[in-house]
């Protein structure tokens, strides 16, 4: 009769029992930084409620060998790719690849801003953005992207329309104003009536001087008044915003508002 071996080597009991600890720590490179080691000796009795999520661990420790599993999860973002040949972008913002050309997905998280490769600041250089604007389009314009797939056309249609929506926004203080407080979070009601008195008798002898006007003249003198008026609550608006001063920002913004409709009253009867 043969006999059964009482025992097993080392290496083999090793072998199946660390096949069998299942895996904490999802192993995906991009977000986690695993590392697995063995250490001797340990205690001789490790108490087996401090390790009942892992039976095969509680054996082994038992046994003289401590496996340790040291997970850390990265705080940094998962990288965009390119949708076609998977290669990461060279600068921001990301609309277009670098390496295959292919148009990439509108993002989200892509503000105004981001687009032009500016700061959320006020106080901007409008008259960069005319050129970085028509290289956008030179790249996303639906009519100039013809021959590329349907996918691309229409990721190219979504992102031209941003562009020109980013453009037209960030050149008019008003827009620009607003725009900057709902990345705030803050919501800008444009119809909201003016409970200002001062403003209110301001705003209707202004429009009465308009209606009045008989020429030119008079409407080119209105529309000079005005922009002067928009420029100073312009830089109130600045300061306001820098400070963090959001109510002033809004009023700010309100008295904005009832001028620009001026001069677009004004400009209509030119």
């Amino acid at each position: 009769m043969s006999k059964k071996k009482l025992f097993m080597p080392l290496s083999t009991f090793l072998r199946r029992s660390l096949y069998s600890i299942p895996p904490y720590c999802p192993f995906d490179s991009s977000q986690f930084k695993c590392s697995t080691y063995i250490s001797l000796p340990t205690p001789p009795f490790t108490p087996y409620n401090h390790l009942s999520h892992d039976p095969s661990r509680y054996f082994l420790l038992n046994a003289g060998i401590s496996v340790k599993s040291v997970c850390s999860v990265s705080s940094q973002k998962i990288e965009t790719r390119c949708w076609n040949c998977h290669a990461t972008p060279e600068s921001a913002p990301f609309l277009v690849c670098q390496s295959c050309r292919s148009i990439q997905p509108a993002d989200k998280s892509i503000d105004y801003f981001d687009i032009f490769g500016l700061e959320k600041n006020y106080d901007i250089e409008v008259s960069t953005l005319e050129g970085k604007y028509k290289n956008w389009q030179k790249k996303l314009h639906p009519d100039l992207v013809h021959s590329k797939s349907e996918k691309e056309r229409d990721f190219a249609a979504e992102q031209s329309a941003k562009v020109i929506d980013a453009y037209r926004t960030l050149t008019r203080p008003l827009s620009r104003a607003i725009y900057l407080l709902k990345l705030e979070g803050i919501e800008v009601d444009e119809e909201q009536t003016v409970s200002d008195p001062e403003l209110l008798a301001e705003i209707m002898e202004i429009r009465g001087a308009v209606e009045e006007a008989a020429d030119s003249e008079a409407l080119n003198h209105i529309l000079s008044e005005m922009q002067e008026k928009v420029k100073h609550w312009s830089n109130v608006f600045a300061n306001a915003f820098q400070s963090r001063n959001f109510e002033e920002a809004k009023s700010s913004i309100q008295r904005m508002t009832y001028y620009e409709r001026v001069t677009d009253a004004a400009a209509k009867k030119l």
